[in-house]
């Protein structure tokens, strides 16, 4: 926490767009600094999520990766997942995104699979409150791992890092 409540106000978002991409969320999280601990911070970070607008979350989804897939996946599976992505991408125009903390590499495909197929049958603003809160969940798990890992510093910060796959 030292290092994320003394840093300057730019390098920190520069930081924490590497959890979201979303200007907004990253300079309200670094603006409300000092925070006296993680649980804090992480409060302050739901909170900025929760209230993001739909052009935030457009400008954050933009930026996100498509899940990836553990290497011995099947072709089958890439290309099942590659039309699904595309059905999903027709009917809402933005990329899917889960957040998979917690799953082993076997659970997935599955997973991934299950949450489009179910998720094409949310109408859009149902889907947009479910992206809503895959994002927070996304950018959440990406700060604990910065803050927990080798370091806000290293971790997420002050270089460019390619988003965590979760």
């Amino acid at each position: 926490m030292e290092h994320f409540n003394a840093a300057s106000e730019e390098d920190l978002e520069q930081a924490l767009l590497s959890c979201l991409r979303s200007l907004s969320w990253a300079r309200r999280v670094a603006g409300h600094r000092p925070y006296p601990d993680l649980d804090s911070l992480l409060a302050a970070a739901d909170e900025a999520a929760y209230d993001l607008s739909w052009p935030d979350l457009t400008e954050a989804l933009a930026a996100e990766p498509l899940p990836t897939l553990p290497p011995d996946t099947y072709s089958a599976a890439h290309t099942a997942l590659s039309a699904a992505h595309a059905a999903y991408e027709a009917r809402f125009g933005h990329v899917f995104v889960i957040c998979l903390d917690g799953l082993s590499p076997s659970e997935t495909l599955d997973r991934l699979l299950a949450a489009i197929r179910s998720r094409l049958t949310n109408d859009p603003e149902e889907e947009r409150a479910v992206v809503a809160d895959e994002l927070r969940r996304l950018a959440r798990g990406r700060l604990l791992h910065a803050l927990r890992g080798a370091g806000l510093r290293s971790a997420c910060g002050w270089r460019r890092v390619g988003a965590i796959d979760h």
